[in-house]
């Protein structure tokens, strides 16, 4: 029984880290499309990376000192949370970013921060929410951290190939995944 526990666990973890990770797919296929050499690439990997694990740790860290407090009803704040997160990257997915790709390249690496910490904002809550259901701080930061890297390279990759609009399907579905992992939380699923 144990293992099936720690399993929903892993699985959940990955499928957060998953749809965390679409979102700096969709600004790297964005930025792909403007078109980056290797350093760039390089740059925006790390970066993105590095946002992705450090807000959910923060979120993490909060979330833990707060689930002991709040008990039983940690694991419905967590799953509003995620839900509601995914709601928010639902609606930005629709609104769309009028395909305009962001040439990280000509702003430097101000820009470049400023849009890895746009994109990793909601990773506060996310990890807020996994901290109040005990995910293990150094996995889930590993774990969000290395398919955040993977998903960023692989947008600016396929950018130039696939075109603006991936990019926004990918928000969608990332928005999609983060409320069925809070449905599944607040059902007790995982």
């Amino acid at each position: 029984m144990a293992i099936s526990v720690y399993a929903a666990m892993v699985l959940a973890l990955l499928l957060v880290a998953f749809s965390l990770g679409l979102s700096n797919f969709a600004a790297a296929v964005a930025i792909g499309v403007a078109g980056t050499d290797a350093r760039t690439r390089l740059r925006v990997g790390i970066v993105f990376g590095l946002f992705e694990t450090g807000m959910p740790i923060l979120g993490l860290v909060l979330g833990r000192g707060l689930a002991s407090t709040l008990g039983s009803a940690a694991h419905w704040i967590g799953a509003v949370l995620l839900i509601a997160t995914g709601g928010y990257a639902l609606i930005q997915g629709l609104r769309g970013s009028g395909g305009e790709a962001p040439a990280l390249s000509e702003g430097g690496i101000g820009r470049l921060l400023v849009t890895g910490i746009a994109l990793s904002i909601d990773n506060l809550a996310v990890g807020f929410a996994l901290g109040t259901y005990h995910v293990n701080l150094a996995v889930a930061a590993l774990v969000i951290g290395a398919v955040s890297v993977a998903l960023s390279l692989t947008g600016l990759e396929l950018g130039a190939k696939i075109g603006a609009r991936t990019g926004q399907r990918g928000e969608l579905l990332g928005g999609l995944i983060l409320i069925a992992v809070g449905i599944a939380v607040a059902t007790r699923v995982i």
